[in-house]
Formats: C-alpha cells, structure tokens, sequence
C-alpha cells in the first residue's frame, strides 16, 4: 500500500514536470516564430529601404531634364503640353511614399502593409506616426488590435466615392493613441448608433468593434468611437 502511494506521488510529480516542460516549450516555440518574424520583416525593410532610395536617387537625376522639358513648352508657349507633363509627373509622385520608420518593428509592418494596400486601392493616406513602443501591449494583441482599425477603415472606404485615410499614432498626456479616421457620406453612428456588428457581409461599419474596445480595455485603456469633419473616427488610449 505504501508502494503503491509513493507510486502515484511520483506520477503526479512526474505529470506536473512535464506540464512544466510543456509549457516551457511551448514558450520557446513562440520566441522562436517572434524572432524568425522579425528578422524576415527586417530583412524586408532593407529591400524596401534600399528600392526606395534607389528610385530617389534616379528621380534627382532624371529632375533636371524634366525641368527642361518644361521650360522648353513655357518658351515657345505650348501651355497645354506643359501642363499635360506637368500632371504626368504629379502621378509619377504621387505613386512613390516614403517608407515609414518608427523604430517598432511590428508597427513598421502593420502600418507599411496597410497604407501601401490602401494606395494601391487608390485611396489618398495621411500618417503622422511618432516612434512609438506600445511596450505594455503583447505582441499579438498589439497586432490584432492596428490591424483591425486599419482593416476597417479601408474596407469602408472601398465603399465610398471619397476615400480619403487619416492614421495619427501619437502620445498623449500618459498614453499611447491611435487615432484611424476614414472620409464618410453619411454618418455611420446614425444609422447604427451601437455599431453592432453582424456575421452576413452587410455594408457595415461596425466589424470588429467589440474587439477594438476589449483589446484596449484589457490594457487599462479605452477606445473612442465618433464622428468629425466628415470622418467616422476611432481612437484607442493605451496607459504608457
């Protein structure tokens, strides 16, 4: 009896060690993907960073005879052909955007993706991001929370025949905040002043709200839903 006692102590010990174990290895999977991740994304951004530079450098060199170009239709007074060329190369700029660095890998990422998704949808992105570490966020929470605000927007936007995007990421008076705001034609908080979101794919701006306001919420944080100047805005407060 004894025998048999001492027995299922050392099972239970030897169940508990391998939870331990389990969950130690678990962990140092997920370092690991963390880690693999960025690397990759950094990897990315030197590509990105390098292209970029490369097409500044030849937009400098190619300036000049651009610049001759035009003085050439303004001389012999072809005033619709300088502004035909100048258009042309408005387009040409409006096309190259900076890469945004921030020093926040993962932010880098998330707001690179999405705005170079957006532009390419042929919606026009203002940003104004500080370096900014959302150091108290998990890194999959942070993820999900960006990602969420910024699908959203974009996804409404695609519906509207002004699609104009705001991202404003900046401290405020203890917090981190995130502040999305897309162009609308009707007031969205009218229609659905809850913003219940619903599973059909509806014309509807209210996906992932719940999410937004749980995720900031678990942080001490709070996520604010309103409207402005024509823009259907939210904006999260996270505690620094």
């Amino acid at each position: 009896m004894k025998r048999k006692r001492q027995l299922r102590q050392e099972l239970e010990e030897a169940e508990e060690k391998y939870v331990f174990l389990s969950g130690q290895e678990a962990e140092l999977r997920y370092q690991y993907e963390v880690l693999r991740k960025e690397t990759e994304e950094m990897r990315r951004q030197d590509n990105e960073l390098r292209t970029l530079h490369q097409n500044v450098r030849q937009l400098k060199h190619d300036m000049k005879n651009h610049l001759m170009v035009l003085t050439a239709y303004l001389n012999g007074g072809e005033y619709d052909q300088a502004k035909a060329y100048t258009s042309e190369l408005l387009d040409k700029f409006s096309t190259m955007h900076s890469y945004i660095e921030t020093g926040n890998v993962l932010l880098n990422h998330i707001i690179n993706e999405k705005l170079s998704y957006a532009r390419a949808s042929g919606i026009m992105v203002k940003a104004e991001i500080e370096n900014l570490a959302f150091a108290r966020m998990n890194r999959m929470d942070f993820s999900s929370l960006l990602s969420n605000m910024l699908d959203n927007a974009i996804e409404a936007l695609q519906r509207e025949k002004e699609q104009e995007l705001e991202v404003v990421i900046s401290a405020c008076r203890g917090y981190e905040t995130i502040c999305v705001k897309n162009r609308i034609s009707a007031s969205v908080l009218k229609e659905n002043p809850e913003l219940v979101s619903e599973k059909k794919e509806k014309e509807q701006h209210g996906f992932g709200v719940g999410k937004i306001r749980e995720l900031a919420e678990s942080y001490g944080g709070m996520a604010d839903f309103y409207e402005e100047d024509g823009f259907f805005c939210v904006k999260v407060f996270i505690p620094k």
